[in-house]
């Protein structure tokens, strides 16, 4: 089996033949690695899915390295999300930088009880593995890096959509800039997602919650009102 791979050095894609077949990406890059080229750079950790470090694009779109299985003719590619560091490892930086500017954590909780259905409405935001393949997948991101980005966004509603956050008002204020209005809702980031997480989803849900507040794009202004401000 034929697959083609980016390489940093050149800038080139270098194909490598591999005599194998029903096995993982993963896999196929251990061999091509060990057997053919020591010096072919990725990354990898768990294996099972759950870490998220070894996110690549395959013919365009984003898949983990560990669950993808390759066919004929592949090309693969690194995300992009960040700074190429080396073939297919990418500068992941700025999962922090997007957390840090999101505010995607809680500073104040309530000590409620939580019932089985708030749990379930929290707990696949909760399952990012933080791959960034939403923002590599993001057009808004290619083009705006302080876009706060899919992952980041839906981590957000996470906590607003928790009955023990005690300040989802400064949360919802936090995201009105490079945030929730900046998203084009063009559901690039669903499909890419491993984890099954629906970004678009959430972050239609923060603008509703947004308008219950009084907020409103802030690319609206009527006789001189910002309506990216709180009305009342």
């Amino acid at each position: 089996m034929d697959i083609s791979i980016k390489r940093s050095h050149s800038g080139e894609h270098q194909t490598y033949s591999v005599p194998m077949e029903n096995v993982t990406l993963l896999s196929m890059l251990n061999h091509i690695k060990a057997k053919i080229d020591p010096t072919l750079t990725y990354s990898h950790g768990c294996r099972s899915g759950v870490c998220g470090s070894c996110a690549v694009r395959v013919n365009g779109r984003e898949q983990l390295l560990c669950a993808y299985k390759p066919t004929e003719g592949d090309v693969v590619e690194p995300l992009r999300s960040g700074r190429v560091i080396r073939d297919l490892v990418v500068d992941a930086s700025a999962i922090d930088r997007l957390n840090l500017s999101a505010h995607t954590w809680s500073d104040s909780s309530l000590e409620v009880k939580v019932s089985p259905a708030d749990a379930e409405g929290i707990e696949t935001q909760s399952d990012c593995i933080l791959c960034t393949s939403c923002l590599s997948a993001c057009p808004v991101f290619a083009i705006n890096p302080d876009f706060m980005g899919p992952f980041a966004l839906t981590r957000v509603w996470r906590y607003v959509n928790d009955v023990r956050e005690n300040d989802s008002g400064t949360k919802i204020a936090t995201i009105q800039t490079n945030g929730i209005w900046d998203c084009t809702l063009c559901g690039e980031c669903v499909p890419v997602c491993p984890a099954g997480i629906a970004p678009a989803q959430d972050i239609r849900m923060l603008r509703s919650k947004s308008g219950m507040m009084g907020y409103m794009d802030p690319s609206m202004s009527f006789g001189g009102v910002d309506f990216g401000t709180p009305m009342f």
